[in-house]
C-alpha cells in the first residue's frame, strides 16, 4: 500500500488522504480547507491526483474541513462510491447542499457590493452539485468488515466526536492502517466515548489540541455567569457554533441551566438552518448519543428556531437580552457573519466561541484580541466582550489522545501525525516519542509513504 497527504498535513483543515493498493485508489476523507488564504487557495487549486482515477472515497465523518470537498471532487470527474455512516450520510444531506449554497451566496454578495478580486466573483461550487454529490453516498454499519474490493477491506468503528463519527481500518493483504479521524472526547455529555485502539501496522491520528488541555471548570458554571453578566447589562450573547454537535450540546447547557433557574428566562435563539435540522437528525439516531428521549426532546424545544431570513435579519435590530446560537463554528461564513457585524461594536454584548478557531479564521482572530474584523469588503469594530469555552470542544484534548493511544496494546509500526498545526503536531510527536516510544513522521502536503507488509 501507498499513503499520500493531501490534507491535514500541519494544519487542521482540508482533510485528505489517498490510500493506494494494486487495485484501489481510496481518498480517506475529502475536506475543504478554511482559515489561511493560502490554505483556501488549494481549494481552487487543481488536485495533485486526477479526479476520474479514484475508486471511492471514505469518510470519517461529516464536517465540512473533512467532507466539503467532495461535490467539487464529482464535479471534477469523480464517479465512484463515497463510503460512510448511516448517520455521516443524513448529516451529509444538510451540510453540503448548505455549504454549496453559502458559496454562491458569497459569490453573489462579492458580485453585488464589488469587493472581490475576481470579475465575476465564481462559488468554488453550486447547491446543484452538492445535491449530485450525495446519489453516490453508500452507507456501511459500524464494526462491518466491508469488502473494497477481492483483497481491500473498510471497517468504521466509533470515534466519539459528532453524530455518525468514525475511525476508518483498512487491511489489505495482512497489512492494517487506521485513520482515526477527530477523535471525540470521553465522558462528553452527549456524545459516546471513541472505540478504544486495536492493533495495527499504520496509525493516522489527529492533533487538533496537541500540546494543550482543556479547561477543567465546568461549563455549566461558566456558561451561566456570561449569560448573567451579559444580560444584566442589557446585551446579547451570541455564540458561533458548529451546526453539527457542538450546537446541540450549547443547548443542553441552557436547557439545564433554565431549568435550574441559573440563567433568567430569556429567549435563546437558534439561528441556523443547518443546525435545525441536524437537531432534527440528532432526535432520529438516539442511539448513537448519550440522551434519553425525553433529554432529546428538552433540548431541541429550548430555543426558537428562526428559519427564515427575515427571521434572522430582525434578531439584529431586537434590542431585548437574548442568546443567540448561529452557524459557522469558525466566523468563516453563513448567517453568524450578519450577527457579528449587529453585536461586534456594542460594548453590551458577549461573542461566545465554543470550539476550535483555526489560524486565520475571524474567530482565532477575535480570541488573539483584534480589535476589528472584516467582514463583507467592511471593516467590523470589536468592541463587544470575546470569551471562549475550549472545554465544550468536540475534540479531545493531548491527554485525551494520549489516553486513546495507550489502549493499543501494540505500538504500530509507524504512526502519521496530520490534522494539526505544526506545534500541535510537535508537541504531541514529541509526547508519544517519549511516553510510548512509538515510532512517529509528521507528514507534509503531498507526502507519500510506502507502508510495507510485514
Amino acid at each position: 500500500m501507498k499513503l499520500t497527504f493531501y490534507g491535514a498535513a500541519n494544519t487542521v483543515t482540508g482533510s485528505k488522504a489517498l490510500l493506494e493498493t494494486a487495485n484501489s485508489c481510496v481518498m480517506v476523507d475529502c475536506g475543504i480547507y478554511q482559515g489561511l488564504k493560502e490554505l483556501r487557495l488549494r481549494n481552487w487549486a487543481q488536485l495533485p491526483v486526477k479526479a476520474s482515477s479514484i475508486d471511492c472515497v471514505v469518510l470519517t465523518h461529516a464536517h465540512i474541513d473533512h467532507s466539503g470537498y467532495l461535490p467539487l471532487l464529482v464535479k471534477n470527474g469523480f464517479s465512484g462510491p463515497a463510503y460512510v455512516t448511516e448517520a455521516t450520510r443524513d448529516l451529509c444531506k444538510i451540510l453540503l447542499p448548505d455549504s454549496g449554497y453559502l458559496h454562491e451566496k458569497d459569490a453573489e454578495y462579492a458580485n453585488k457590493h464589488n469587493f472581490s478580486k475576481h470579475s465575476p466573483a465564481l462559488p468554488l461550487y453550486t447547491q446543484d452539485d452538492a445535491e449530485r454529490s450525495l446519489k453516490q453516498f453508500q452507507v456501511v454499519d459500524f464494526n462491518h468488515v466491508f469488502d473494497l474490493d477481492d483483497q481491500l477491506t473498510l471497517t468504521f468503528r466509533p470515534a466519539g466526536h459528532i453524530l455518525g463519527a468514525a475511525q476508518a481500518r483498512f487491511e489489505h493483504e495482512g497489512t492494517s492502517i487506521l485513520f482515526s479521524g477527530d477523535l471525540g472526547r470521553t465522558h462528553d455529555p452527549l456524545t459516546v466515548d471513541p472505540a478504544p485502539g486495536e492493533q495495527v501496522d499504520y496509525l493516522v491520528v489527529e492533533s487538533t489540541y496537541g500540546g494543550r488541555s482543556h479547561s477543567k471548570e465546568d461549563p455549566e458554571t461558566l456558561l451561566a455567569e456570561i449569560i448573567n453578566r451579559t444580560s444584566g447589562r442589557g446585551g446579547t450573547v451570541l455564540i458561533p457554533s458548529f451546526a453539527v454537535g457542538r450546537a446541540q450540546l450549547i443547548m443542553y447547557y441552557l436547557m439545564r441551566l433554565k431549568d435550574s433557574g441559573r440563567i433568567p428566562d430569556l429567549p435563546i435563539f437558534l439561528d441556523s438552518p443547518m443546525a435545525i435540522n441536524a437537531s432534527e437528525i440528532f432526535r432520529h439516531h438516539h442511539r448513537l448519543h448519550r440522551l434519553n428521549e425525553n433529554d432529546v426532546q428538552r433540548t431541541c424545544n429550548i430555543a426558537i428556531y428562526t428559519q427564515s431570513v427575515e427571521a434572522s435579519k430582525s434578531l439584529g435590530t431586537n434590542p431585548m437580552p437574548k442568546v443567540i446560537i448561529s452557524a459557522s463554528g469558525m466566523a468563516t461564513g453563513g448567517r453568524v457573519l450578519h450577527h457579528l457585524k449587529s453585536f461586534c461594536p456594542d460594548v453590551r454584548n458577549t461573542i461566545l466561541f465554543v470550539g476550535f478557531q483555526a489560524p486565520g479564521t475571524r474567530g482565532e482572530k477575535m480570541l488573539e484580541g483584534a480589535r476589528e474584523i472584516k467582514i463583507h469588503g467592511r471593516q467590523i469594530p470589536i468592541r463587544a466582550e470575546v470569551q471562549c469555552l475550549d472545554m465544550l470542544s468536540a475534540h479531545a484534548d493531548e491527554d485525551g489522545i494520549m489516553a486513546w493511544l495507550k489502549s493499543f496494546t501494540v505500538a504500530p509500526r509507524m504512526t502519521f501525525i496530520n490534522h494539526g498545526e505544526p506545534p500541535a503536531a510537535t508537541s504531541l510527536h514529541q509526547r508519544i516519542e517519549a511516553e510510548l516510544g512509538w515510532t512517529c513522521r509528521v507528514p507534509n502536503y503531498c507526502d507519500t509513504f510506502e507502508l510495507n507488509s510485514r
